[in-house]
């Protein structure tokens, strides 16, 4: 499995690659009048309108001082949606024995797993579950 790996604030986070369409730098967004807090707003990228999310709001997360520099672009349920994150790390090949299963029961359900790696440490989102739910 191959997984994008990017920072919110001091904290390093992945997704895997099957649901990353691309990877933007930062640009103009158009607010949505009374929209729900975790939209951020609307690209347009290429001549498609992306809705943009506000991630730390989704995961319950303070926004970081850190100036935002990125927007993960992502394929959920068929439709295109970005994601803004402090920074994009690398892209990584993750073998299963390097992550480490969580209790569902027990933590959030968008947690698939943590990935341990010699020097750090990066939770795996199921974008899926988080989105949606």
């Amino acid at each position: 499995m191959q997984a994008v790996i990017f920072k919110l604030g001091d904290e390093q986070f992945a997704v895997e690659t099957s649901k990353v369409q691309g990877i933007n730098d930062i640009m103009n967004m158009t607010k949505i009048p009374k929209a729900p807090p975790h939209i951020k707003g609307l690209i347009n990228l290429r001549g498609n309108i992306i809705s943009i999310l506000d991630i730390n709001m989704l995961l319950n997360m303070e926004s970081s001082n850190k100036e935002q520099s990125n927007i993960i672009i992502l394929n959920i349920m068929e439709e295109q949606i970005g994601i803004t994150v402090d920074e994009v790390d690398e892209v990584l090949d993750i073998h299963e024995n390097m992550i480490e299963k969580l209790d569902q029961e027990s933590h959030n359900s968008y947690i698939k797993g943590i990935i341990n790696f010699k020097d750090s440490i990066a939770t795996l989102i199921d974008l899926d579950k988080l989105i949606i739910n």
